[in-house]
C-alpha cells in the first residue's frame, strides 16, 4: 500500500471549531506530528481496533502528496511541489491522547499506531483551484458525522507545505494530512466509516476486532 510514500506529516488543530470542541487553544503556528508508513491502509480493508485504548475517534482530512524533492522559497511556490491529493482518516485514540496531553507527553501512541491512516485513491493535482472550497464528509454506518471545507483551514495547504519544508527537505511521496474539521466522534468494532468528496470519490473501512 502506497509503497512510494516517503513520510506522513500530520497537522493538528487546523480548524478552529475542532480546536474548540477539544478544549484546545487556536495554534499560532502549525501543530505537526508524524506517522510511520505502517499507518496507511487502502479503502475496503478492515481496520483493527487498537487494543491499547478504549475511545477510537474518526477524523476526516484532506491529504496532499508531494511530487518532487526540495524546499520552496515561499508559501506561493509551495504548491509547485504538489502532484496529487485525496482524503483520508487520522484515527485517534482520544482517551490515550487526553492522558498524554495531561502529562505533556508526545501523541504518537494515540495517533501513530498501525492502520491509523486509512487513505483514499489519489487524483492528479493540476491547479490551485482544486484545493479551494473543497468539501469533504465523514459518515459512520451511513450517518453524517463531519463536513469540512478546505477554505476553513487556519493554515492553508501552501502554508503547511512551506512550514514543513523549513524543517524537513520535501521528498517525492511525502504525504500531508492537513487537519480535521469539527464533529469527531467514537467508532466501535463493527462500524463502517466512510469518507467522500464529489471530485475525489468515496472510500470506506470497517472497524474489526
Amino acid at each position: 500500500m502506497n509503497q512510494n510514500a516517503a513520510r506522513i506529516f500530520c497537522i493538528g488543530r487546523n480548524y478552529s471549531e475542532h480546536a474548540h470542541e477539544l478544549g484546545s487553544e487556536i495554534p499560532k503556528s502549525p501543530v505537526i506530528f508524524i506517522k510511520p508508513i505502517s499507518c496507511l491502509v487502502k479503502a475496503g480493508t478492515g481496520v483493527k481496533y487498537p487494543k491499547h485504548g478504549n475511545n477510537l475517534h474518526h477524523e476526516v482530512e484532506l491529504v496532499i502528496r508531494i511530487g518532487k524533492a526540495g524546499q520552496p522559497s515561499s508559501p506561493e511556490e509551495s504548491l509547485d511541489f504538489v502532484d496529487a491529493f485525496t482524503i483520508g482518516l487520522d484515527l485517534t485514540l482520544r482517551d490515550v491522547q487526553n492522558r498524554l496531553k495531561e502529562k505533556g507527553l508526545p501523541w504518537e501512541i494515540s495517533k501513530a499506531f498501525d492502520q491509523s491512516a486509512p487513505i483514499g485513491a489519489f487524483i492528479k493535482y493540476e491547479h490551485s483551484g482544486q484545493l479551494n472550497n473543497l468539501i469533504f464528509r465523514c459518515f459512520v454506518d451511513g450517518e453524517k458525522r463531519q463536513e469540512g471545507n478546505s477554505n476553513d483551514m487556519i493554515f492553508s495547504v501552501k502554508q503547511l507545505i512551506f512550514e514543513i519544508s523549513r524543517i524537513w527537505i520535501l521528498q517525492p511521496g511525502d504525504l500531508i494530512f492537513t487537519g480535521t474539521p469539527s464533529g469527531v466522534g467514537t467508532v466501535n468494532i463493527g462500524n463502517t466509516v466512510s469518507i467522500e468528496n464529489e471530485m475525489i470519490g468515496s472510500f470506506s473501512w470497517k472497524i474489526v476486532e
